[in-house]
């Protein structure tokens, strides 16, 4: 009994120094994304706020990629989770996040779960996100890792995220993280009048460009281009 309470004491004690270290980790990767964002010199409006801040801050994102994975968790770059797919750079979550001005009753559809990451922390920040995935395993995963976390406001299915989750719009807010050849039609459409909506457009081998596009509250629709990035196509039948 007493071997068995001090391997248990060890164990904790490891674990409580893995969690300080994750914790160090994470608020140096918070510095390297304000130094990023100063670095880049990025519009005035695309400034990372400290309530989004709070969010990057907050997420556990090595607990949101594959185990091999976690040691790199707070670099500033992209991380494969496997099935071909990858978990974003940091700071370009935190900057998707911001362009689509999260109030915290919006209810906000994204687009491709992947890991989970994004949803968290959108749901760190809003009332309800509904995320679509299609590919079943990473679903799968990234539905029992947001429940273990304790994000119940969120709701993922399995699904083409092309044509959206009209159930549950219209959305305050879009984000699609994968790139589309195109904006999809059922997007804008589910997308309330002062709504926004982010998303990476081009193709695999072409430049990709970060849009965000505005729903006026007459339905007009305004587009206006972020600067380029990487993102694995977006996938489905369409």
């Amino acid at each position: 009994m007493k071997a068995l309470t001090c391997l248990l004491l060890i164990v904790s004690m490891a674990a409580s120094a893995e969690d300080a270290a994750y914790t160090a980790a994470r608020a140096a990767l918070l510095d390297e994304l304000r130094l990023y964002a100063q670095i880049l010199g990025e519009p005035a409006e695309a400034r990372i706020s400290d309530a989004v801040m709070a969010s990057m801050g907050t997420v556990k994102r090595h607990e949101l990629v594959p185990r091999k994975e976690k040691a790199f968790a707070y670099e500033n770059r992209p991380l494969p989770i496997g099935y071909g797919q990858t978990i974003s750079q940091p700071y370009i979550v935190a900057l998707m996040t911001e362009l689509i001005e999260p109030d915290a009753d919006d209810v906000v559809l994204e687009v491709g779960t992947g890991s989970g990451y994004q949803a968290a922390i959108l749901a760190e920040l809003v009332d309800h996100v509904y995320s679509i995935e299609i590919i079943e395993a990473l679903a799968t995963r990234a539905k029992s890792d947001l429940a273990r976390l304790g994000y119940t406001n969120v709701t993922t299915r399995l699904g083409d995220g092309y044509y959206g989750w009209k159930e549950h719009g219209p959305f305050d807010a879009i984000v699609v993280t994968a790139a589309a050849s195109h904006v999809p039609p059922p997007l804008i459409e589910q997308l309330k009048p002062g709504g926004r909506m982010v998303i990476p457009v081009g193709g695999r081998f072409a430049t990709q460009t970060l849009l965000l596009i505005e729903k006026t509250d007459e339905g007009q629709v305004i587009t206006r281009q972020f600067g380029a990035v990487r993102f694995v196509p977006l996938t489905g039948r369409h």
